[in-house]
């Protein structure tokens, strides 16, 4: 199998997905009291950011799980939450979800009037210092709000070796034009991505810094189907 018709087949799969779970939904209108599964993974497009060579459509642009250690008591909803951010605020904690991470160094990067030295500093920060950083807080969660997700349950306990995993990271191999001569699917000229400071991100085409370097097994789409035919 190609990668190009793996794609097609991946993207085919999501259109599946979809359809069973009554369409995408955003950030800005999820909340913990929907019915969410206990752990999935979770694929987010980007609002502008299409498909090229795999079919007509938006491309994902992050794939990402959760609980990946034995004993993590994290849901799905948790994972999500993060990403969201605070509700109160508009802001959110940037050192607890790496997605938001990304969006703020390609944010700054676009833009030097939102710069500010504490970003990604550390794993924890002051009440001052997190002032500071509402500001960019704020923009980010503006753009991952908006973000249309899919998500697949796989109710699996959680360890390194669970298959939310194992989807995760050969999604993201499959997708990412990190060693790719060839690029499918390219980002657009315009995705914010590609201010990002992260070489894995800009080279891949992803929210994305683990897997992107990582060979992809074919055997995953087959896995992944029989989760989207039972979902």
């Amino acid at each position: 199998m190609t990668r190009l018709q793996a794609l097609k087949t991946f993207y085919g799969l999501l259109s599946e997905l979809e359809r069973r779970l009554g369409g995408r939904r955003t950030l800005a209108d999820a909340n913990g009291r929907m019915p969410w599964p206990r752990w999935g993974v979770y694929f987010f497009f980007e609002p502008g950011e299409m498909r090229r060579d795999s079919g007509c459509g938006d491309r994902v642009v992050r794939v990402g799980t959760h609980a990946l250690k034995h004993g993590s008591q994290t849901t799905l909803w948790n994972r999500l939450s993060q990403h969201k951010g605070t509700l109160s605020t508009g802001g959110g904690n940037h050192r607890g979800s790496i997605f938001r991470l990304l969006v703020g160094t390609a944010l700054m990067a676009r833009d030097p009037r939102l710069r500010i030295k504490t970003w990604a500093q550390g794993s924890s920060a002051p009440k001052e210092v997190r002032e500071a950083e509402l500001p960019l807080e704020r923009a980010v969660s503006d753009i991952i709000r908006k973000m249309p997700f899919l998500w697949l349950e796989i109710d699996d306990e959680p360890g390194p070796e669970s298959l939310r995993g194992f989807i995760e990271r050969n999604a993201i191999g499959l997708l990412s034009n990190f060693s790719s001569p060839a690029p499918l699917d390219p980002p657009s000229s315009h995705w914010l991505g590609r201010y990002c400071p992260r070489e894995r991100v800009r080279r891949s085409g992803l929210w994305n810094q683990n897997h992107v370097d990582e060979p992809w097994d074919p055997a995953f789409l087959r896995v992944m189907e029989e989760l989207v035919l039972g979902t």
